[in-house]
C-alpha cells in the first residue's frame, strides 16, 4: 500500500475514534455503490451524518476542505440519500447531513483535527 493510501487510512480511522468518543455510533466505514464511497456513516441524537475525511500532511496543496467542491458535495448528497435506502431502519425517523473531518499534520494519529459539521 502507497504510503499516501496509510496515511489516510490512519486519518479514517481517528476521525472514527473522535466521532466515537464524542458520542457518534460508527454505523458504516467506507461504504461504496455504484455512486462512490462514504468514508465513516455515524449516527447520534436523530442525526445521521455522512462524513468526508480528508487527511493531508500539510497545506501545500490547499486545506483538506478545500478538497470538498460543490461537485463532491452533490456527490457526497447523493451517496448519503442511497446509504439511508440501503439502510431504512438505521435511517428512519433521522435527519441525513454532511460532515468533514480534516486531519492535517505528518502524523495522523496526532495532527490537529477540524470536524465541520452539516456542510452546505
Amino acid at each position: 500500500m502507497a504510503a499516501k493510501d496509510e496515511f489516510g487510512r490512519a486519518g479514517e480511522e481517528r476521525a472514527a475514534r473522535y466521532l466515537a468518543d464524542a458520542g457518534w455510533l460508527i454505523l458504516a466505514r467506507n461504504w461504496r455503490c455504484r455512486e462512490g464511497e462514504l468514508d465513516l456513516v455515524a449516527q447520534r441524537d436523530g442525526v445521521l451524518a455522512a462524513v468526508e475525511v480528508k487527511s493531508r500532511r500539510g497545506i501545500g496543496y490547499g486545506h483538506p476542505f478545500e478538497a470538498i467542491t460543490p461537485r463532491k458535495l452533490d456527490r457526497l448528497r447523493r451517496l448519503a440519500v442511497a446509504w439511508a435506502i440501503a439502510h431504512p431502519d438505521e435511517a428512519r425517523g433521522r435527519r441525513v447531513r454532511i460532515d468533514a473531518i480534516a486531519i492535517t499534520g505528518d502524523d495522523a494519529a496526532t495532527a490537529p483535527l477540524e470536524h465541520l459539521e452539516d456542510v452546505r
